[in-house]
């Protein structure tokens, strides 16, 4: 099948009376399934972009072993296995002829999401046996947008894309700019109507703990990370607990997806893979302890948390799983960056860098089935730490766990681990998070990390109450 050409019109704006939030919010109600990604790390020019979309032209899905894939002219069906998933999306991203522009950031490329569920498709985890599809949400979704505006927050400048398939006529980017300029946007009030429940009580928890730990004594693995699911009705916009969030849990990945009956949207700190001229990199982020709001304290518990060993034997076989999970479909694997500790809102976090370059016969799309889902989501060894979490947890996890952001149709990718986020659904509530479990840990502990974890979401709720 010959390529699609994507004929590119464009405008450059001032963007100084103007946020990536206030632009989606003008936008939303006119464009359906509008989705956003921003970024509150601007050290340097590569997250120093927002990103607004709208406007779909293109999809690729994937649920249950079927795929529909939808172009431009052209469209098809059918069912998938194994690393069928992968080939299908390096299909999908190389229908489309890559941008040869001037530019050095996104303009265009799949933007969407791979459920943890997913992870089916790429190794032997039987994930959906014998348990309910709760979320009933698509195992992979992709879509190409008509429309992406780009802020520079360094520049202060805004650009207006419009993408039009060959053969079709431009619908101009005169109604967006319209709407970018309007001072004047709808919003929308937010309130839970119900009290948190969970899917495990603290002693039900425990128990898994317990069961984790068991494995590890036993040798069946070091490492392994057990998760907990919350959920709460609302009545109103969920997009006031966005707001709410990225105000409170600012990271380096923010992002807010609708896709209509359902949206995902979250404040990541850790990457699942980053792929940039076929070179990739894996950022582990394991060793957590809760911030106490004092800069000196903090100061000397990031002192302990780089001492503690149960936190460093986590971090280091963590490490180990990267560099393993790289070497599948690359070489000259190395540690850039070991344990540097950073500070998040709520937490203190060890992070390490390690980059692989891929191999020539392989497509980035190997690369991402490879490393998926992201080792501290899972454990080590990760097969066997899926295995026994699918056997353990009694809910699929669904979105979580997996990974959401970008990719080029060069086949760059860009995504984060999807933590510290929320599935909509139904006015409903869903957030999720995990411990890792090793065989010394201490079960309260463990318990207590999910709980810090969750800190920032359920104040986010609790501020998203105020918007108006």
């Amino acid at each position: 099948m010959n390529k699609i050409k994507l004929n590119t019109t464009y405008k450059k704006l001032l963007a100084d009376t103007v946020t990536p939030v206030s632009i989606y919010l003008k936008l939303r109600d006119k464009y359906q399934n509008a989705i956003l990604l921003e970024s509150s790390d601007y050290h340097g020019d590569d997250n120093s972009f927002s990103y607004i979309c709208c406007e779909p032209i293109a999809r690729l899905m994937v649920k249950d072993s079927k795929f529909e894939m939808s172009l431009p002219g052209h469209s098809e069906h059918g069912k998938v296995e194994g690393n069928q998933v992968a080939a299908k999306l390096s299909e999908f991203a190389a229908s489309f002829e890559p941008d040869s522009s001037e530019f050095k950031f996104i303009n265009n490329g799949l933007f969407g999401y791979i459920g943890y569920d997913a992870v089916q498709y790429f190794e032997q985890i039987p994930v959906t046996e014998g348990k309910t599809d709760e979320y009933e949400i698509p195992d992979l979704l992709y879509h190409v947008y008509r429309y992406v505006i780009a802020i520079d927050h360094f520049k202060n400048e805004l650009y207006l894309f419009e993408h039009s398939p060959e053969g079709t006529e431009p619908k101009g980017i005169q109604s967006i700019e319209t709407l970018v300029n309007n001072k004047n946007y709808p919003s929308y009030e937010f309130a839970p109507q119900s009290e948190e429940v969970s899917n495990y009580t603290d002693e039900e928890f425990l128990s898994i703990i317990d069961e984790g730990m068991k494995h590890c004594f036993r040798g069946d693995v070091f490492q392994i990370v057990l998760s907990r699911r919350f959920q709460s009705r609302f009545k109103g916009d969920e997009f006031n607990v966005y707001r709410a969030l990225r105000s409170v849990n600012p990271s380096p990945y923010l992002f807010y997806f609708d896709f209509g009956s359902f949206k995902i949207f979250g404040s990541s700190p850790e990457a699942q893979l980053v792929i940039k001229d076929r070179k990739a990199t894996i950022h582990p982020i394991a060793g957590t302890f809760k911030r106490t709001g004092n800069d000196e304290a903090d100061a000397e518990l990031a002192k302990k948390l780089h001492a503690d060993p149960k936190e460093n034997s986590e971090h280091v076989m963590l490490v180990d799983l990267a560099r393993n999970d790289l070497s599948r479909a690359g070489s000259n694997v190395q540690v850039d960056t070991y344990k540097e500790i950073q500070y998040y809102s709520h937490v203190i976090h060890l992070v390490s860098k390690v980059t692989g370059t891929l191999s020539d016969d392989m497509q980035s799309t190997q690369m991402v089935a490879g490393t998926f889902p992201a080792g501290t989501l899972s454990g080590a060894p990760k097969v066997r730490a899926m295995q026994l979490i699918n056997t353990n947890e009694k809910t699929r996890r669904g979105y979580y766990g997996g990974a959401i952001g970008f990719m080029g149709f060069n086949g760059d990718f860009n995504h984060a681990i999807m933590i510290r986020s929320f599935l909509t659904k139904n006015n409903t509530l869903f957030y999720q998070a995990g411990a890792g479990v090793v065989a010394k840990s201490n079960r309260e502990s463990e318990l207590q990390e999910v709980n810090n974890k969750l800190a920032a979401l359920r104040k986010a709720i609790e501020l998203a109450k105020e918007i108006r």
